[in-house]
C-alpha cells in the first residue's frame, strides 16, 4: 500500500501548484468550450474523446461496433440518482463489442478508476478469439454521459454505478455472463454481482480494490505519515475531493504534456512487465488525456467509497459470507493492491474462488503482461469455456496461485 501513498504524494505537489489554476480554469471553460481547440483553456470535447478512442482502437485487428446505449431519461430533480442535474436529456453508456464466434459466452469489461474501456486495448483481440467481449465506459467516464454528480454518501454514490450498470445491461438484453472488473471496477463489479447475482456466471476480479477497511489494516507507516505536515495536506486533498483529473484540467493547454510525461514512465522506463510501442504510448496518452480532462462527474466518487489510502468505507471484506458467484482474483506479483485481502474473504465465501498471481505485472496487469492476464482469464473461465475437460487443471505455466 506504500506505492500508492508515495504516488499519491508525488500528485500532492503538483496540486498544490494546479489548485489556484483550476479554479480558473473552470470559469474560462464554460466561456471558452465552442472556441476552437488551440485557444481552449482545456482543450478537449465529447467528440475528442470518441476519436481519441478509435485511434487507440485501431491497433486492434477484430472488427468492433462503439455505440452509445441509452440507459434512459428523467426530468429535473429526478429521484434516480444519474438525472440529478439541470439537464432532463438521455443518459448513455459508452459500449464497444467485438465480433466472436457464434454462442461464444459473453464477456463484459469494466474498467478501474481514472480509466475507460480503451485500457484494455492490448487484450481485446484475444479474448475476443474465445468470448463475446464487450466492453464499457462507466457513467461518468470516458466517452459515457457525465452528468453532474450530487451523491452526498457511499451508498448513493454505490447505488450511481450499480443501478446505471444494471440499466445498461437491460437495455442491452444481457441475461448471463461473464463480468469482470480492474480495480475500482472491480469493486463496483463485485457489489453488482451480490446486488444481482442471478446475471453473473463468473466474476472475474483483477487488482481488484474494497476488500479491506483503515480499521482491519492499522498501518503504524500510514498513522505517521499522518501526522506530517504532507500527511495532513494530502488527507485534507482527499476529503475536498481533489483528483487528479482536477490537477490536469487546472493545468490547461499544459495537461497534455503531464499525462504524456505519465503515460511514459508508468507504462514505459517505470513498467514491471511490456513496454508499450512508441505508436502504443502516443496513442494511450492522447486517449488518456482526453478522458480525464472532459467534465467532472464520475471521479468525484472517490470520498465517498475511500478513506485516505484507498481504505473502503464499506468494504467487500464483510459480505464475503454473502457471496454467490464462483470467483476468480488476479493480481500482478508487483500490485500494489494486496492479494491477502482476496486471502481473507475466500475464508468466508462459500463458493468457488480462486487466486492466481501473473509475473512481471503490476496493477495494470493486463498492460503489463497481456500474455499472462489472458491465459489467467482462459483458466478462470475454464469450466464455461470447456465443460469437457476434468475440472481441477493446474493453472497455466509461469502463474501461480495464493
Amino acid at each position: 500500500m506504500s506505492r500508492g501513498f508515495a504516488a499519491v504524494a508525488r500528485m500532492a505537489e503538483e496540486t498544490g501548484r494546479a489548485a489556484a489554476a483550476e479554479t480558473y480554469s473552470s470559469t474560462v471553460v464554460s466561456r471558452r468550450w465552442s472556441w476552437p481547440t488551440a485557444l481552449r483553456w482545456i482543450p478537449t470535447s465529447t467528440d475528442r474523446i470518441i476519436a481519441a478512442e478509435k485511434r487507440l482502437l485501431s491497433i486492434i485487428r477484430t472488427p468492433y461496433v462503439q455505440e452509445h446505449v441509452n440507459i434512459g431519461s428523467g426530468p429535473p430533480g429526478s429521484k434516480v440518482r444519474w438525472f440529478r442535474s439541470s439537464s432532463d436529456q438521455p443518459r448513455f453508456i459508452n459500449t464497444i463489442t467485438l465480433d466472436s464466434k457464434e454462442n461464444a459466452p459473453t464477456l463484459v469489461m469494466v474498467h478501474g478508476y481514472g480509466a475507460s474501456q480503451g485500457f484494455f486495448f492490448r487484450n481485446f483481440d484475444a479474448l475476443a478469439a474465445h468470448f463475446r467481449v464487450i466492453a464499457i465506459d462507466q457513467l461518468g467516464w470516458g466517452g459515457s454521459s457525465r452528468p453532474d454528480f450530487t451523491c452526498k454518501s457511499t451508498e448513493e454514490t454505490e447505488a450511481w454505478f450499480i443501478d446505471s450498470f444494471e440499466e445498461w445491461r437491460k437495455a442491452k438484453n444481457l441475461d448471463n455472463f461473464i463480468l469482470l472488473g480492474h480495480s475500482f471496477g472491480g469493486y463496483v463489479a463485485a457489489k453488482y454481482a451480490l446486488k444481482h447475482p442471478e446475471h453473473i456466471q463468473h466474476l472475474i476480479l483483477v487488482g481488484s480494490a474494497g476488500f479491506s477497511s483503515e480499521t482491519e489494516n492499522k498501518s503504524e507507516w500510514l498513522t505517521k505519515f499522518r501526522a506530517t505536515w504532507k500527511g495532513k495536506i494530502l488527507n485534507h486533498l482527499w476529503e475536498s475531493n481533489v483528483t487528479p483529473q482536477k490537477i490536469v484540467r487546472g493545468l490547461g493547454p499544459w495537461g497534455p504534456n503531464l499525462v504524456r510525461k505519465y503515460t511514459s514512465a508508468r507504462f514505459g522506463s517505470y513498467s514491471t512487465g511490456d513496454v508499450l510501442t512508441e505508436e502504443e504510448s502516443s496513442l494511450l496518452t492522447d486517449y488518456v488525456y482526453h478522458t480525464l480532462a472532459a467534465k467532472a462527474s464520475g471521479e468525484l466518487c472517490l470520498k465517498y467509497i475511500f478513506s485516505f489510502g484507498a481504505f473502503a468505507r464499506k468494504p467487500l471484506l464483510q459480505r464475503a459470507s454473502e457471496w454467490k458467484v464462483p470467483t476468480t482474483f488476479i493480481y500482478g506479483y508487483q500490485d500494489w493492491m494486496d492479494y491477502q485481502g482476496a486471502q481473507q474473504a475466500r475464508k468466508d465465501m462459500k463458493v468457488p474462488c480462486e487466486i492466481i498471481r501473473i509475473p512481471q505485472a503490476g496493477h495494470f496487469v493486463f498492460i503489463e503482461n497481456p500474455d499472462g492476464f489472458h491465459s489467467a482469464v482462459l483458466h478462470a473461465c475454464r469450466r464455461i469455456l470447456f465443460p469437457d475437460q476434468q475440472e481441477d487443471q493446474p493453472v497455466p505455466e509461469g502463474l501461480s496461485t495464493a
